[in-house]
């Protein structure tokens, strides 16, 4: 049985830039945020590498990256992923902001995968990010699964497995640090990634240039699409609050120094 994955994703500000909010006449945004660099959501980068690794497992399986995002600075990314893993590029143009309504965002790509031309849906695996370097709602796949029709959903995944009767298992965190085994029938399935198991791939430029043969393309016909909500307001945008109080002591017991931790969070 051979898989169709689909990995959906955005291109965002690089989180060790920092971000500054500011407010514009189009609502809030990001202080010079076209001049920042743009790298591939992390969390979706690991869903990324997780697909490319499955779909080596079982053959004939196909991995389409449905990516949301200005075309400058998908363009710019694509060139960094592209040598990571083997993919069909499905572009949509359209914000990727952080203010950004996240039904709007499941609708959007929601309909861009519905033009997969000859998309199984009995074998299909939707993956993504768990969380978002932008967003960061944690419900953008969970609606994106319902418009699709798509009823298993799995979040926090750490690790999937699949079986030789066409089920497979999912390692999902939950509270405690521990993880939580369940074992799935079959596709069609939504997979939020956590972290994953595997390391980032390196960088293999023979790859990178089959795939820029698409990716080009896929980029220069991307529909344009408003995914601005207008019902949707930001009041108050700040960034959080550094506060750093040291102290150097000795010969302090471990029960001591977590008793004064406990009395520090108590008081936030």
């Amino acid at each position: 049985m051979s898989l169709t994955i689909v990995v959906c994703s955005s291109v965002v500000p690089d989180p060790l830039q920092s971000l500054i909010p500011v407010g514009t006449p189009d609502g809030f945004g990001l202080k010079n945020e076209m001049m920042l660099p743009h790298v591939l959501d992390p969390w979706a980068g690991h869903a990324l590498y997780e697909a490319a690794n499955l779909a080596k497992q079982i053959d004939g399986s196909k991995v389409y990256l449905v990516s949301l995002g200005l075309k400058a600075k998908l363009q710019q990314t694509m060139m960094t992923i592209a040598q990571k893993a083997r993919f069909d590029l499905i572009a949509v143009d359209a914000s990727h902001s952080g203010f950004t309504d996240s039904a709007k965002t499941a609708a959007a790509l929601a309909a861009a995968i519905e033009r997969i031309h000859g998309l199984d849906r009995a074998n299909l695996l939707v993956f993504g990010g768990w969380e978002s370097a932008s967003r960061a709602a944690g419900t953008t796949l969970q609606i994106l699964g319902e418009k699709l029709g798509i009823i298993d959903q799995f979040q926090a995944v750490d690790e999937i497995k699949m079986n030789g009767d066409g089920s497979f298992q999912v390692l999902e965190r939950v509270e405690g640090g521990v993880h939580q085994l369940s074992v799935c029938t079959g596709p069609p399935a939504v997979l939020g990634w956590a972290t994953g198991n595997l390391p980032e791939p390196p960088n293999n430029p023979q790859l990178g240039m089959q795939n820029m043969r698409t990716v080009m393309p896929a980029i220069q016909q991307a529909p344009s699409l408003n995914i601005k909500d207008e019902a949707l307001a930001f009041h108050d945008v700040q960034t959080p609050a550094q506060r750093r109080d040291t102290r150097i002591i000795k010969d302090v017991p471990a029960s001591e120094i977590a008793r004064e931790i406990v009395d520090w969070l108590k008081q936030e």
